[in-house]
């Protein structure tokens, strides 16, 4: 299999998942102050929305990539 259609088949797979989820969440942790033993750190809550063009884009992108010939 060559790293074209690998790297279609990975498009269609990431388009899919960024059309049925829709965003996707994850928590940055950031350290605001050390004063000796205490730490004071934050963690937020970041959502990233995908939009449904970039799905679109990409499932069409690597189903372009499956069928191209060398």
């Amino acid at each position: 299999m060559s790293a074209l259609k690998m790297l279609g088949i990975a498009l269609i797979v990431l388009g899919a998942l960024g059309l049925v989820y829709g965003s996707f969440t994850y928590t940055k942790e950031t350290h605001d102050a050390k004063l000796g033993p205490i730490e004071l750190s934050v963690k937020d809550k970041e959502t990233v929305n995908i939009p449904v063009w970039a799905g679109v884009g990409a499932i069409v992108a690597g189903a372009a990539l499956l069928f191209v010939r060398k």
